[in-house]
């Protein structure tokens, strides 16, 4: 069984998905592992150190690919780049499949098996490996440094001889895994936090962690979330009243980080250019959803922009990279957990079960076509 763990494109992801670690364990259950040359430069992680876990590290992608019964990346590669590989091979990667149908075709053709780690379920089984959690996590906590570095201010209440520096106010949009370590990070720096969610499970887990819950608590709002756990679309009507109650309560605020994102679909509009325009200058405006649309009117993808009020709306690109040694780590994990439920312990060989819950969820191509039916042509 031959793993290849690939080296990502440069300037683009600094990630890697695979770790001096899960390379141990990887061997461990039976794999020889081949990594292409640098691929954990940007992690952290040099050439060497993949040496001394036992990996083999050749020139590049191609040479790492080259008769690959298994190949480990963190974005899904290109058909071309997995010339090569041993037919029926399985490409893990976070596959990001909505709006590409044409890309998964093209690697369908290749005959490789692609499993898309980011539609993993969300189970007791699967939690280890969760990457949407493991990478938003570290999103989270991001975002209150970055926005930490681009406030003027101090975050905590400071008691001085000069006079008393006021707690900056932090308000979280989204009360998922990113927001809800958004809200204790900042809660650690000594802001004072208040959050929304528009499911009602989140007012508890937002009021456990000592913020403010922010939401109209009418009907809709009691029936707003998936089997799933996932946030449902709103109603156009709940959105405007929402929308009032959020709008007036960001023009105090002098942080906003906004992290709502509804799987296969646009990013909601959470804050309207009105909002921004009635924020105090000098306040920041972190859009952790900026890549699939923007959770806030005028954020810009990979900028920050400051508006004429003076408000500041950051809008990095993959904030998890941000922390690539970290994100690295986990998301290594993730995968060696997935993994390891697709090789036989007894003969040290991949063994598939097609029918296991977590293969069904996550697998989008096999044998030469696109298999998820969520993504069939």
């Amino acid at each position: 069984m031959r793993l290849a763990i690939l080296k990502e494109e440069a300037g683009l992801e600094p990630r890697v998905a695979g770790s001096p670690d899960t390379v141990k364990r990887y061997i461990g259950i039976g794999a020889t592992v081949v990594v292409a040359s640098g691929a954990g430069v940007a992690s952290g992680i040099g050439d060497a150190e993949y040496e001394g876990a036992g990996a083999t590290v050749v020139a590049d992608n191609a040479a790492a690919v080259s008769g690959a019964d298994l190949v480990l990346a963190v974005r899904r590669p290109e058909a071309s780049a997995l010339k090569g590989i041993n037919p029926g091979a399985l490409v893990i990667a976070i596959a990001d499949p909505h709006g590409h149908e044409a890309a998964l075709t093209e690697i369908a053709g290749t005959g490789a098996s692609l499993f898309a780690m980011e539609l993993m379920p969300r189970i007791t089984r699967a939690q280890v490996m969760d990457v949407l959690s493991s990478q938003a996590n570290l999103a989270g906590y991001r975002a209150v440094i970055d926005a930490s570095s681009e406030f003027g201010r101090a975050f905590p209440m400071m008691m001085t001889a000069a006079g008393t520096v006021p707690a900056a106010r932090v308000f979280i949009m989204g009360a998922g895994v990113a927001g809800l370590q958004a809200i204790a990070t900042a809660r650690r720096l000594g802001a004072v936090v208040s959050a929304t969610d528009v499911r009602p499970a989140a007012k508890e887990q937002v009021e456990s962690l000592g913020a403010k819950f922010i939401a109209v608590e009418d009907e809709e709002f009691k029936q707003a979330e998936t089997a799933g756990g996932y946030a449902k679309a709103m109603s156009a009507e709940y959105q405007a009243k929402q929308a009032a109650l959020t709008a007036a309560h960001i023009a105090k605020q002098d942080i906003v980080i906004t992290t709502a994102l509804i799987p296969g679909r646009p990013a909601p509009k959470l804050v309207s250019a009105d909002t921004v325009a009635a924020m105090k200058p000098g306040s920041i405006l972190i859009d952790l959803a900026v890549e699939r649309g923007g959770n806030v009117e005028g954020a810009v993808a990979g900028e920050v922009v400051t508006t004429a009020n003076g408000v500041k709306i950051v809008g990095h690109l993959n904030v998890p990279g941000r922390l690539a040694a970290t994100a690295s780590q986990l998301y290594a994990k993730n995968l060696y957990a997935f993994v390891e439920t697709l090789v036989d312990k007894s003969t040290k060989a991949l063994a598939v079960k097609w029918d296991d819950e977590l293969v069904k969820a996550t697998l989008l191509t096999k044998d030469g076509a696109v298999v998820h039916p969520g993504f069939k042509p």
